[in-house]
C-alpha cells in the first residue's frame, strides 16, 4: 500500500499484508455499495466541474453515491457526507516510441476501466497511447490501494470496484431516440476500403440504381452505389436494395443522402446492424466528390452544395474560407456538440456573457456548491453554476505550449489539450421531463431560451432573479372597429418577435429572375444558379411590428356580438437586455415548414423609444368588461352542421347530440372524421349533452385566451384540435402538438411535421410542458409583485451578440453564436472559439442588445 502524495501531502512506500488491507477497510465496509441496475455511475465527469479522468488530478468516484468529483471538490464531498472511500480514475497520455505501433490503434492498459470514457479526436493517432489507472483512496489520509488487487481486497470491495468500472454511462437510455443514446464509432471506419472507380455523386437528382425510388436513399461508402433502404432503417419506405447490395458484396457502411451537413451525417453499418459514427466521414465522402462544408439537410434530398463560396449561409455564418485565430482563456471556452445540441451551446454562451448571470451563478458559486443537495446532478442552480464556471474560468480553454505549437507546425498535429467542456450533465438535467429537449433532434433556440428562463424563474438563486434583465411589460390595445371602443391589457414578455417584411425587399427584380432560373435548373436537373438572398430593410420589419393586426373572430363586449377588431402592441417598459427574434420560420402553401433565407441589416444601435406605450388616451372609451355568453341553440339550424353526416353517425347508435358535436368540431368534413372524434370523446361525462358554444364561435379573441393561453383544464381549444384533425392527423397528435406549442396553430403544425412518429408522452412530460406554457407563450398576467421586478429605462440599445441558424427549418441545421467581447467579435461554433473576421450580422436569428445608459 502507498500513502499518496496528493494535495501536497507527503508520501512513502510501505507493504501491507492482505489481512492488513482487509482490516484497514473494515470500518468503511458499510459505506461501500455495489452499483445496481438502477444506479447512475458518474465516472466520466465531476458533479461540480468539468474535471474527468483526463484531467491532471483525475476523477474521484464515491463508492457509496457513485458521484464523481475533481480534485478541487472531493474534499467538500468528504466533509459534507463523511464518506471516506473513493475510486480515483486517471487516464495518462503517453508518447509512443517511434515505430513501435506500426500504425495500430493505441494500446491501453486495463482497457475495461473506461468503457464509457469519451475518446478525444486523437484516439487513433500513431504518436500517442493511453494508459488507464484506478486506485481506491481513503480519506482523510489519502491512503491509496492500486487496482486491480483481487487477492488482497475483501470480496465485497472487489465486486463493488468491478461493478463500478463496468457500469454504463449514466446518459444512456433504452429509448433509441433519446439524445443520451451515444452512437459508437464503427469498427470499419478506419480501415474502410474505397474503390477507385471514378464514381462522383451529383448534388441532386438521386434515385436508387435498382428501382425508381428517390427517397430514403443510401450511398455505399465503398463503391458509391446509391440504393434504397428499408422501412426499419429510419421509418420510411424502401425496397431494401441497399441491404441486398451488402449481402451480395459485403461493403459494410452506407450514409443516408440528404442528412449530410458540416457536422456529420447518418451512417449505418450493415455488418454491425446499427447506426454508427464514422470519424473519417469527411474523407470518405470526399472520395465521391462530396464536400461536407457545403452540404445542408433538405426535406426533398436536394442540396445546395454547388453554390459559390461565401454565398450559402453555412459558409457565411461559419466564416468558412477565412483563417480564424483561435481564442483561449476566461470567456473563450467552447462546448462539445452532443448531437444536435448546438442550439443549447449557442444560447448558453450568450447567457453567460451577461454580467447579471455571471454574478448570480459564478459569483455565488461557493455558496451554491456548499448548499447543494446530496445529489448535485439534480439541482438546477448547481448545474448552472458549474456550467458558468466551466465557460468563464479559463480552466478548460488553455492555449498550447510554445513547444507544442512548433510540433503542431512540424507534424500538423499535437498532443490533445482537452480544451472545451462537454455539457452532458447539464443537458440531462435541464431537459429532464421535456419531450423535445431530452431528444437528440434539433430544436428551436428561441424555444430553448424561453425554457431556460422558465427554469431560472422557478429556481431562485438569490434576492434578485437574473432573468429579470429580460423582463418587460407589453401593452396590448384592442379596438372594436364598429364601436371604436378599446381595451388595454398588459402582459410580461421576454423576447421581441419581429416579422419579416418580405414585401419590402429592395432587390425584387433579382429575386424574380433567380426564382425563374432556379426552377429551370431544377426541371433540367442542373446545378442551381448562384443564390440571391432577399434584402429586407430593418426599418420595414420594425414598421410591420408596430402596425395593427386583425383579430380573428373578435367578439365585441360593446356590441355583444362578433365584430371586426384590431390589436396593436407597445412596450409598457423597456428591459435591461432586449432579445429580438427574427421570425424567419413559416409555412408554404402546402403547409410544409420552411425558412425565409433573408438578409436584414440589423443596427448596432437600436432605438425603440417611439414604441413606448401611452395607455388610455383622452377621448377613448373602454370596452365593457363583459364575458361572451354561452349559447345552447334551440334551433338546430342556428348552427352550420352537416345533417347528413349527423344522421350517418346516429344510425350507428350514437346519441344524436354527440353526433352533432362531432360533426361541428370536425368542421363538417365528413362522417369519418366525426366518427374518430366520437371514439376519442365517448368516455367524457358530457358526451351526450347538447352542444354549447360561446357566442363568438368558441375561440377567445380578447385577453389571454385570445393569445393562445391554456385554459384552466389545460386542454387546447377544441376548435384548434378540430382544424388539425381535419387535415388528417390523429386527435391525440393534435392535442400533443398544441400542448407542446402553447396552442399556437402554426407552430403546432410545424411540430407535427418534425415528429413523423409521435411519441406517447408520459404525464410528467405533459405536465412539464403545461407548467412552461405561461413563459413560453409570453402571456403572463401582471401583478403587483411582477411590476416590482420590471427594470424599466430608456429604449436605446447596443448589439452585443447574435445567434444564427443554418438550415431549412428548426428541425434541422446548425446554430452558431457571435458575441462582442473586449471590443471585438468572437465566433462560438461548438468547441471552436475564434476571433471573428466577418460577423454575419445580417443573417442572425436571435439578437441580444444591452441598454445604453442615459
Amino acid at each position: 500500500m502507498q500513502r499518496a502524495a496528493l494535495f501536497g501531502g507527503g508520501g512513502g512506500d510501505a507493504q501491507m499484508a492482505a489481512g492488513d488491507l482487509g482490516e484497514l477497510l473494515v470500518p468503511y465496509m458499510p459505506t461501500i455499495r455495489v452499483p445496481k441496475s438502477g444506479d447512475r455511475v458518474y465516472k466520466t465527469e465531476c458533479a461540480f466541474s468539468y474535471d474527468s479522468p483526463d484531467s491532471e488530478g483525475g476523477l474521484y468516484v464515491c463508492m457509496s453515491t457513485f458521484l464523481g468529483f475533481g480534485r478541487e471538490h472531493v474534499e467538500r464531498h468528504y466533509r459534507k457526507t463523511g464518506q471516506c472511500v473513493y475510486m480515483h480514475l486517471k487516464r495518462h497520455v503517453i508518447e509512443k516510441v517511434p515505430g513501435a505501433s506500426g500504425g495500430a490503434l493505441p494500446k491501453r492498459r486495463n482497457a475495461k476501466l473506461f468503457l464509457d470514457l469519451e475518446a478525444n479526436g486523437d484516439l487513433s493517432s500513431d504518436d500517442f497511447e493511453y494508459e488507464d489507472e484506478a486506485k481506491l483512496v481513503i480519506f482523510p489520509d489519502h491512503y491509496e490501494i492500486s487496482l486491480p488487487n483481487i487477492e488482497e481486497l475483501p470480496a465485497l470491495v472487489t465486486i463493488a470496484c468491478d461493478a463500478l468500472l463496468s457500469a454504463k454511462s449514466p446518459y444512456r437510455k433504452q429509448d433509441p431516440d433519446s439524445w443520451e443514446e451515444e452512437l459508437q464509432a464503427s469498427k470499419h471506419a478506419k480501415t474502410l476500403v474505397q474503390l477507385d472507380n471514378g464514381v462522383r455523386i451529383p448534388p441532386s437528382g438521386w434515385k436508387c440504381s435498382k428501382c425508381d425510388l428517390r427517397e430514403n436513399l443510401w450511398l455505399n461508402l465503398t463503391d458509391g452505389s446509391v440504393l434504397c433502404g428499408k422501412w426499419f432503417f429510419d421509418g420510411t419506405g424502401g425496397n431494401g436494395h441497399a441491404l441486398e447490395h451488402y449481402k451480395e458484396m459485403g461493403y459494410p457502411l452506407a450514409v443516408k443522402l440528404g442528412t449530410i451537413t458540416p457536422d456529420g451525417a447518418d451512417v449505418y453499418s450493415f455488418d454491425e446492424e446499427e447506426p454508427v459514427l464514422d470519424p473519417h466521414i469527411a474523407k470518405h465522402l470526399a472520395h465521391f466528390g462530396i464536400d461536407m462544408l457545403q452540404m445542408q439537410v433538405t426535406e426533398n434530398g436536394l442540396t445546395d452544395n454547388d453554390i459559390k463560396p461565401r454565398v450559402s449561409e453555412w459558409e457565411v455564418i461559419q466564416e468558412a474560407g477565412v483563417k480564424l485565430k483561435p481564442m483561449y482563456g476566461p470567456g473563450y471556452t467552447g462546448m462539445k456538440n452532443l448531437g444536435n445540441s448546438c442550439y443549447l451551446n449557442a444560447v448558453m454562451q450568450a447567457i453567460f456573457s451577461i454580467p447579471e448571470f455571471q454574478r448570480a451563478y459564478v459569483g455565488s458559486l461557493p455558496r451554491i456548491f456548499d448548499y447543494s443537495p446530496l445529489d448535485p446532478t439534480q439541482d438546477f442552480n448547481t448545474q448552472m453554476a458549474k456550467l458558468g464556471h466551466g465557460l468563464l474560468s479559463g480552466q478548460y480553454s488553455k492555449p498550447p505550449m510554445k513547444s507544442e505549437l512548433i510540433e503542431q507546425v512540424m507534424k500538423e498535429e499535437h498532443k490533445p489539450q482537452h480544451n472545451g467542456i462537454s455539457p452532458r450533465m447539464f443537458k440531462a438535467f435541464i431537459s429532464k421531463g421535456h419531450p423535445e429537449f431530452s431528444s437528440n433532434r434539433q430544436q428551436d433556440a428561441q424555444e430553448f431560451f424561453l425554457h431556460l428562463i422558465n427554469l431560472v424563474e422557478r429556481n431562485p438563486v438569490g434576492s434578485e432573479n437574473p432573468s429579470d434583465v429580460f423582463r418587460f411589460l407589453v401593452e396590448e390595445r384592442t379596438q372594436c372597429c364598429q364601436s371604436r371602443k378599446v381595451r388595454y391589457t398588459e402582459r410580461v414578455d421576454y423576447i421581441m418577435q419581429l416579422p419579416v417584411a418580405m414585401e419590402a425587399a429592395t432587390n425584387k427584380d433579382e429575386l424574380i429572375a433567380y426564382e425563374l432560373k432556379r426552377r429551370e435548373a431544377e426541371a433540367a436537373r442542373r446545378a442551381p444558379p448562384e443564390l440571391v438572398r432577399a434584402k429586407i430593410p430593418f426599418s420595414a420589419c420594425l414598421q410591420a411590428f408596430s402596425e395593427p393586426n386583425n383579430v380573428d373572430d373578435f367578439w365585441s363586449s360593446a356590441l355583444q356580438a362578433k365584430s371586426a377588431g384590431v390589436k396593436t402592441s407597445r412596450f409598457a417598459s423597456f428591459p435591461e437586455y432586449l432579445v429580438v427574434q427574427i421570425k424567419k420560420f413559416t409555412f408554404g402553401l402546402d403547409w410544409v415548414p420552411k425558412k425565409l433565407d433573408v438578409s436584414i441589416e440589423m443596427p448596432d444601435i437600436l432605438d425603440v423609444s417611439h414604441l413606448r406605450a401611452m395607455g388610455l388616451q383622452p377621448g377613448e372609451e373602454e370596452l365593457p368588461d363583459v364575458a361572451p355568453p354561452i349559447i345552447i341553440p334551440d334551433d338546430p339550424k342556428a348552427l352550420d352542421i352537416d345533417e347528413s353526416a349527423v344522421m350517418q353517425l346516429a344510425e350507428m347508435g350514437f346519441p344524436l347530440e354527440a353526433c352533432r358535436k362531432a360533426v361541428y368540431y370536425t368542421g363538417n368534413l365528413g362522417a369519418e372524421l366525426a366518427f374518430n372524434w366520437i371514439i376519442a370523446h365517448m368516455e367524457e361525462p358530457d358526451f351526450a349533452e347538447p352542444l354549447a358554444i360561446s357566442a363568438f364561435g368558441g375561440v377567445a379573441s380578447t385577453g389571454a385566451a385570445g393569445l393562445g393561453a391554456v385554459g384552466l383544464d389545460n386542454q387546447p381549444p377544441e376548435e384548434m384540435v378540430a382544424i388539425i384533425v381535419s387535415m388528417g392527423f390523429q386527435r391525440n397528435v393534435a392535442i400533443q402538438a398544441l400542448k407542446a406549442t402553447n396552442n399556437n396553430l402554426e407552430r403546432a403544425l410545424e411540430w407535427i411535421f418534425s415528429h413523423p412518429e409521435p411519441e406517447e408522452e408520459s404525464e410528467p412530460a405533459l405536465d412539464m410542458m403545461a407548467m412552461e406554457n405561461n413563459v413560453n407563450a409570453n402571456i403572463l398576467a401582471v401583478t403587483g409583485s411582477e411590476e416590482a421586478r420590471i427594470k424599466d429605462g430608456p429604449g436605446r440599445y447596443e448589439l452585443f451578440g447574435f445567434i444564427s441558424h443554418m438550415g431549412t427549418s428548426t428541425m434541422s441545421g446548425h446554430y452558431v453564436c457571435h458575441l462582442k467581447k473586449e471590443g471585438r467579435w468572437v465566433i462560438y461554433n461548438d468547441l471552436r472559439v475564434c476571433a471573428s473576421e466577418r460577423p454575419p450580422k445580417d443573417l442572425g436569428y436571435i439578437y441580444f442588445y444591452h441598454r445604453i445608459p442615459s
